[in-house]
Parts: structure tokens; C-alpha cells; sequence
């Protein structure tokens, strides 16, 4: 590549799949809280139990289940393995459909997450295929917030993750990265991980693959 080679980004492409990602969420979307409660019910799991097998408070898991707190997504696979259910029945719901087609507009903002004391917003999703039934990736658009605080995620399963706007600084074990517009990386998530924005938002396309 010669020196006059510089990188090209397509910033109406970017605002074309990033502008409405903070939107509210659809009417009709059940919140996560709601269905993390609703499983555990339905599985005769006290808050107690699941606070054994996950390792959470039963306050911050009783703020989940109230949404007064929402769990970011490493939070949530613990929590599916506790309630022995699939990531994505979590995350958007169980779906229905053997494929799954998602017009930009058809986007779900299916979460909002907040730091494990519960009171600062970290992530807002999007899933991009909430209606493949048994599936065992989840795909989402997630807007990162510079967060205050550093909570290391570790959880079964691997991730791959593509910047689509802004600055996001990962850490994957003791290495540490800036990934630019363009940029992506691909990891499995037994290792400690962080990922945030360098400074105000950054917009990644995340796809989790969460072992069955």
C-alpha cells in the first residue's frame, strides 16, 4: 500500500445502520427482566437458587427480574445456564421461524444494560434475528457507552465483534486493542474480557455463539 492509500469510511453507511439504535423499544417487546422471571417461575428456581448458581446478589438478580437494573450479556448467558434455557430465549425471545429475515426498520432494541450496581447505562441492543427458532448464535447491533467502571465478563461460549462507528477499546486477557471503524475481533469468551468506547459511544455488530 503507498503512503497516499488511507482508509475510506462510508459515514452515511454507518448512519444508515446506527441512527436509530438508541430508540426506545418497540411497543409489545417484553423486557428482558420480565422473561428472565417468567423462566425461573416456570422452572421452580427461588431467587436464592439462582443467586447460588450464578454467583449474583438476590438484590441486583431481584432489580433484573423488576427491571430496575438490566444485565449485561455475560450477566445473561450465567443466567441461562442457570435456568438451563437457550441464551436467546433471554436476550429476544424464543422465536418461532426457521430463518429469519430483518429489515433495517424491523430492528429490536431488546435491552438497555446497566453496570452491576445497576444505576449506570453501559449497552443498548438491537437484535438482528430474534425469530430463529433453537438458535445458537445471537446477532445484535450494541451501542457502547465510556464506562466508568471495568467488569471483566467471562462465560462459556465465543464472540466476534465488528466496529461499525467510533472507538472501542477491548481487553482480552492482558492485551489490550483499539478497534477503529473496520476493525473487528473474534475470541473465545472463557478468556476475561471487557469491551467499552474509547470516550462517549461506539456502535459494534456483535455475534455470540453460546455452546447448546
Amino acid at each position: 500500500m503507498s503512503k497516499d492509500d488511507k482508509r475510506v469510511v462510508d459515514f452515511d453507511f454507518f448512519e444508515n445502520l446506527t441512527a436509530d439504535l438508541s430508540a426506545p423499544a418497540a411497543p409489545g417487546i417484553e423486557a428482558v427482566g420480565s422473561r428472565i422471571r417468567a423462566l425461573r417461575q416456570e422452572k421452580g428456581v427461588s431467587l436464592e437458587e439462582v443467586s447460588r448458581l450464578t454467583g449474583f446478589e438476590v438484590a441486583f438478580l431481584s432489580d433484573i427480574e423488576a427491571d430496575r437494573a438490566q444485565p449485561q450479556l455475560g450477566a445473561m448467558i450465567r443466567l441461562s445456564k442457570a435456568l438451563d434455557s437457550a441464551f436467546g430465549r433471554l436476550v429476544s425471545g424464543g422465536g418461532t421461524k426457521l430463518y429469519s429475515i430483518t429489515r433495517r426498520h424491523e430492528r429490536r432494541t431488546v435491552s438497555r444494560s446497566t453496570s452491576s450496581g445497576g444505576r449506570k447505562h453501559a449497552y443498548a441492543y438491537k437484535s438482528l434475528a430474534p425469530d430463529v427458532k433453537g438458535r445458537h448464535m445471537e446477532a445484535l447491533m450494541v451501542q457502547l457507552t465510556a464506562a466508568a467502571e471495568r467488569e471483566v465478563s467471562v462465560h462459556d461460549g465465543e464472540e466476534f465483534v465488528f466496529v461499525l462507528e467510533g472507538t472501542a477499546l477491548l481487553e482480552i486477557g492482558s492485551d489490550r486493542f483499539e478497534l477503529e471503524p473496520g476493525d473487528s475481533a473474534y475470541y473465545l469468551s472463557t478468556t476475561p474480557h471487557f469491551i467499552t468506547a474509547k470516550a462517549g459511544t461506539a456502535t459494534i455488530l456483535a455475534v455470540l455463539y453460546t455452546q447448546p
